[in-house]
């Protein structure tokens, strides 16, 4: 038999398979994540795709695209606001150019830890936001609390006060609420995808960074930064956020399961994230980072301003009071 006619037989035989892999499911929902697989937080992605098959009785397929992938966040926002089938991680920084409200999620020192954040993103007035967001930018959020834990700045050398930030080109993602906190802290905000992070510290074109601990072992920027102050400056606090014009067409059912899959899924993520980080610090300080405690009271007050300058005043204190309770 001729090899012409060997090759021809395979592409046919991958044809069948391709198309039966296709009509397993009747839909399918690519996410994209910035996070490793090694993030505690994927872990909850994994749960997700596991617990909406079961769910939809192998209707609904989800599949996920680790190290972003797909592209950036804000390249796959779009490609969602199109009508793709994607979804993808993301913080309210990035919604907020869309539906403000989601920034003051961003925002300094707006509340510590998981339980309280969740109320607020789990809140009738948050649903309100989503219900917004979806009707002016074609975007759903399918949930809101997958929390990564509080960001903390990276650097290469020792910071205890805003002062000492004069001068750092500090990565951050681009969106308004970010780069002004970083500001107001005293760095150069320098927003850049996050993919892109290890390879400009260690070719210095930026001086530090701003992360929470899995992501910094996930990025493996111990590998490029000596320090690790321990700010808590913000709560990062993440969503699955998918197509309106895509998450409509869905059957209702398939549509209540996405979202209430999600909610479940983001505990999963979140309190796995949580039972990580002492494990992670640890494994930090034991490759030689050295990691400070600092009294963040002067970085408090440096920030205090951006809600005020970012309109996000009388949400903030609204909004902790709600996580406080």
């Amino acid at each position: 038999m001729k090899p012409g006619i060997f090759r021809n037989i395979a592409l046919g035989i991958f044809a069948v398979v391709a198309a039966t892999s296709a009509f397993a499911q009747d839909y399918t929902l690519n996410v994209n994540t910035a996070l490793a697989t090694s993030d505690p937080l994927y872990k909850g992605l994994e749960a997700f795709q596991a617990n909406v098959a079961e769910a939809s009785g192998g209707r609904m397929a989800v599949v996920l695209f680790p190290n972003s992938q797909l592209g950036p966040d804000e390249d796959v926002l779009e490609q969602a606001r199109a009508g793709a089938p994607v979804a993808v991680v993301v913080d309210g920084g990035r919604l907020a150019v869309f539906q403000n409200e989601f920034g003051v999620l961003g925002a300094p020192f707006l509340a510590s830890g998981y339980d309280g954040i969740r109320k607020v993103v789990t809140s009738d007035m948050f649903e309100g936001w989503v219900k917004s967001l979806n009707e002016g930018s074609g975007l759903q959020v399918l949930s809101f609390n997958w929390w990564q834990g509080e960001r903390h700045l990276l650097t290469n050398k020792p910071v205890a006060t805003p002062a000492d930030l004069s001068g750092i080109r500090m990565r951050t993602p681009g969106a308004p609420v970010w780069m002004e906190t970083i500001a107001a802290m005293g760095a150069t905000p320098t927003p850049m995808p996050w993919g892109e992070v290890y390879s400009a510290l260690s070719s210095n074109v930026i001086d530090g960074a701003e992360a929470q601990f899995p992501a910094i072992v996930g990025a493996k920027l111990n590998e490029v930064i000596s320090n690790v102050t321990k700010t808590g400056h913000i709560n990062l606090i993440t969503g699955v956020v998918t197509s309106g014009p895509w998450f409509s067409s869905l059957p209702a059912d398939l549509q209540t399961i996405l979202r209430d899959e999600a909610l479940k899924a983001g505990d999963i993520a979140s309190y796995g994230t949580r039972d990580s980080l002492e494990a992670i610090e640890k494994q930090l300080t034991d490759e030689g980072v050295t990691i400070s405690e600092v009294d963040v009271t002067p970085f408090r007050d440096a920030t205090a301003g951006v809600y005020d300058k970012l309109g996000y005043g009388e949400l903030r204190d609204t909004l902790r009071a709600m996580a406080a309770n």
